[in-house]
């Protein structure tokens, strides 16, 4: 007899409140458990939404408990959180269940004592919404933005000074939307048609991408993703469409040299050798040795033999001076742009890690730039949507550097349907429907 959702859901919110990864916690307790695949959909639907949401689900219980914070043991919050997810979020599960098994795991968990404030919390939650909201707004615009959607105030901050409220607005609503998974044709070895129709007959609908000419869209459910067809033949890998903007604004010519500063996991390395028709040496580097090895398996899987492994921190990599036409610097970043699809990385990341963050950015690119050829080109991606890992460090580095200049893509380059009046890319996930991500094409004017 198989376990039901919840009690592993518990265990999966359990771990990630003990500093465990939310991803990490959640396969945990999936591996431990014996669900069948609408359990482990759910156990996944309610792990990673309580965890978006706990700002959210916090405030209603301060607002709804008869008892305070400090009387509440906090396996018992986490199983309120569980219980209001339910109720607020999820449409399929009927009111009477989500009710009646929060309070069975608040008595299987411990808390037998206390099933009846819970029983009366959420029947509370009940009544008050047949009305009206029963959450209550701060008035302060960070705070209620914050409080409304789940965000630290800084990030909300962040937002509102970069794009005002109605924007920030619809921005936070986004990334609280369980993230779509994206393929990239691998079109050395198909077509889009072909995987589109192998996808089909599987029982598995896509959809296009705008402006993606490898990009399909999974759009129905779906089990693991490499059971789906064409995964093992290595016809398409998994990347977002924004991602798969990054390859074409770096826009790798065969039988170039080109270098991936910080490869791992090899999403973009990989599309860029596709990109060149697999001729020339793209070199991959990163710090981690084991998510090298990830990158070169997943390349064998999509027979590709131009990637080499350079293992290493990229400030310190001498030996590619003037050696490559092109570089990409994917840098590391805040992940604000993706915060769908990570669900703690907002409660992990805060204003020093990104200054931290900023200051590894500048030296990045202070060093990869060291690497290009006279005459060739860098790119600058992350996936943030934080202008002091964006727009910042790119100024920053035209103004002490400046041989280089931002170059916008060609017309036909699938990347210039998304280039703003400053050159560079800025993809804002409410608006184009994809990944939050920023990026620009840098070319060095003279020798250097």
């Amino acid at each position: 007899m198989t376990q039901t959702a919840r009690p592993v859901a518990l265990i999966a919110l359990r771990l990630a409140h003990q500093s465990t990864f939310a991803d990490a916690a959640l396969d945990q307790a999936l591996r431990q458990a014996s669900l069948s695949e609408p359990d482990r959909r759910l156990v996944t639907e309610l792990v990673y939404g309580c965890m978006r949401r706990s700002r959210t689900l916090d405030a209603l219980i301060d607002q709804l408990a008869t008892k305070s914070a400090q009387q509440q043991p906090p396996n018992l919050r986490l199983i309120l959180h569980l219980g209001l997810y339910q109720l607020r979020y999820l449409d399929h599960i009927p009111a009477s269940a989500a009710v009646d098994t929060t309070v069975n795991l608040t008595k299987t968990n411990g808390f037998g004592g206390l099933s009846g404030f819970v029983n009366g919390l959420l029947r509370q939650y009940l009544r008050l919404r047949e009305t009206a909201d029963p959450l209550v707004l701060p008035d302060d615009p960070v705070e209620r933005l914050a409080v409304q959607y789940s965000y630290p105030n800084w990030i909300v901050q962040v937002w509102l000074d970069a794009f005002g409220v109605e924007e920030t607005e619809h921005l936070c609503n986004w990334l609280n939307q369980s993230p779509y998974i994206d393929l990239r044709v691998n079109s050395r070895l198909a077509s889009v048609e072909q995987v589109e129709t192998a996808m089909q007959a599987a029982g598995v609908t896509v959809e296009r991408v705008p402006h993606l000419p490898q990009a399909l869209r999974l759009t129905s459910s779906r089990g693991a993703v490499n059971s789906l067809p064409g995964y093992a033949e290595g016809l398409w890998s998994v990347q977002d469409a924004s991602a798969q903007l990054v390859g074409y604004l770096l826009d790798p010519q065969p039988d170039e040299v080109v270098i991936d500063a910080c490869a791992a996991p090899g999403g973009k390395t990989t599309h860029i050798a596709e990109l060149m028709g697999d001729l020339g040496t793209v070199w991959a580097g990163d710090r981690s040795a084991n998510r090298l090895k990830k990158l070169q398996q997943n390349a064998q899987r999509l027979q590709l033999n131009s990637i080499q492994l350079c293992p290493g921190d990229s400030r310190s990599l001498d030996q590619f001076s003037q050696a490559a036409d092109r570089v990409l610097l994917d840098a590391p970043c805040s992940g604000l742009g993706t915060l769908h699809r990570h669900a703690d990385a907002r409660w992990r990341q805060t204003p020093d890690t990104v200054q931290e963050l900023a200051q590894l950015q500048h030296e990045l690119l202070d060093h990869t730039a060291t690497w290009v050829k006279p005459g060739g080109v860098l790119v600058y991606s992350t996936c943030t949507l934080h202008p002091a890992e964006n727009e910042a460090v790119v100024q920053n580095f035209l103004a002490t550097h400046p041989i280089w200049q931002i170059e916008p893509p060609e017309p036909s380059n699938p990347a210039a349907a998304f280039v703003t009046p400053d050159g560079w890319i800025k993809v804002l996930p409410h608006r184009q429907n994809m990944d939050g991500f920023f990026m620009v094409k840098l070319r060095s004017k003279t020798l250097h």
